[in-house]
């Protein structure tokens, strides 16, 4: 016989079980899906590629007359101090700590705070690290450089160097921008208005830009006309070019220096500034501050350099069979220059200045063709070889993403 009392008993309690199973099956997946809140590391702190958690940095400039050991003479003995001389002379000359120059000191963050590391900068990027942990370690390191793709442009007021200087733009990426268009347009006759844009690459360490590199591509707008320049690199060797693959270079530079006037043109009369007659003045007239590079027109031969008479210091250069050009007033020639040697279109051949009769610094340069004076400012100049044929379709591919950058927004009517 079945005793009832158990029976009335069993049937709830099997039906709980049966609510309790049911209700932890709906539980159990939102358990799952409710993430399990972490508190996230922090970040470890590397100074000059030294994990500093825990540690105190302090930076310092070296200052006049101060040597290592001045810097370290309030930690490490004068053991030490030889020590460290020994151990640095394969890594880094310490004769050659300069004032002006970043240092840092690491240090523990106990009562004595004993030093741990010194570290001088060479340069903007390299370092030298004086290990003070065990045994003394010298080791030379670097920072990570960064390298982007910057756009800058800008508007000519009066010259290309003060549109440069004026907006606070890297001046060394206008004197790499002049260069580029050194064959192509007179950067002695811009006018007010005339504008220019630039894709370059820039290099920088902990977010602060330490030089401008290579010029991209760029446009320069001279006298309502537009110059594209476009980078191409083929076996390691890159050149400039315009849209239709022609090469920027030419046999001449458009003149032998940078950012300066033009103070007296071509004439075939001409009031001398010091002799007081008319006579013909057979070049241009550049002036610049004392001590200016002259650079030499393109390749070719000194046939002359020394003293002539009123033209002073002088450097005649024979490029051709055609072609000669002179430069004179010079305050100094370049190192090694002397006839017979060879220059190269852009080396440096002397530096500006008042010789002979002259009332100021300024390069009086000329041109000779077969022999008879010509208006550098109008000297025609082929240009050098063209893209190759096989190269092309990759320049093409160049140009069209390059100038598509350069056009938006660029304030031309096009």
């Amino acid at each position: 016989m079945v005793d009832r009392s158990k029976q009335s008993f069993v049937i709830p309690a099997i039906f709980l079980l049966i609510i309790f199973i049911l209700v932890i099956g709906f539980l159990i997946p939102d358990i799952k899906k409710s993430p399990v809140t972490q508190t996230p590391e922090p970040m470890p702190t590397y100074t000059y590629n030294i994990k500093t958690d825990g540690l105190t940095v302090t930076y310092g400039t070296v200052k006049a007359n101060q040597s290592l050991s001045n810097l370290l003479s309030e930690y490490v003995s004068v053991q030490g101090i030889d020590r460290i001389a020994k151990e640095s002379r394969k890594v880094f000359d310490l004769r050659k700590i300069r004032a002006g120059s970043k240092y840092a000191l690491i240090s523990g963050k106990d009562s004595a705070q004993h030093i741990l590391f010194f570290i001088y900068e060479m340069n903007d990027v390299e370092f030298v690290v004086y290990d003070f942990r065990d045994s003394i370690r010298v080791y030379r390191d670097k920072k990570k450089v960064t390298k982007q793709v910057k756009t800058v442009e800008g508007m000519i007021t009066t010259s290309l160097w003060n549109a440069f200087s004026e907006n606070r733009l890297d001046v060394t990426l206008g004197m790499n921008l002049a260069d580029v268009y050194a064959w192509t347009i007179d950067f002695y006759g811009l006018q007010k208005g005339d504008h220019f844009k630039v894709i370059y690459e820039e290099y920088s360490v902990e977010n602060v830009s330490i030089r401008t590199d290579r010029i991209l591509a760029s446009v320069f707008t001279s006298e309502g006309k537009d110059f594209y320049a476009f980078y191409f690199e083929k076996d390691g060797r890159g050149e400039y070019f315009d849209e239709t693959g022609q090469s920027m270079r030419r046999s001449f530079l458009k003149a032998p220096l940078r950012f300066s006037r033009i103070s007296s043109r071509y004439s075939k009369s001409r009031m001398h500034p010091i002799l007081r007659i008319a006579r013909p003045h057979f070049g241009v007239d550049y002036a610049a501050p004392r001590g200016t590079p002259v650079v030499a027109l393109g390749d070719g031969r000194i046939i002359e350099a020394g003293w002539h008479g009123g033209f002073g210091r002088f450097v005649s250069l024979r490029h051709n069979t055609i072609y000669t050009s002179t430069y004179a007033h010079l305050s100094k020639y370049a190192s090694g220059i002397q006839p017979g040697v060879r220059v190269k279109q852009g080396d440096v051949i002397g530096y500006v200045g008042s010789s002979g009769l002259s009332t100021g610094a300024h390069l009086d340069f000329r041109v000779y063709r077969n022999g008879r004076p010509t208006d550098p400012l109008k000297l025609e100049s082929p240009a050098a070889d063209p893209i190759d044929p096989t190269d092309k379709g990759k320049y093409k591919e160049v140009v069209t993403k390059m100038k598509t950058e350069l056009d938006k927004g660029f304030p031309v009517k096009r």
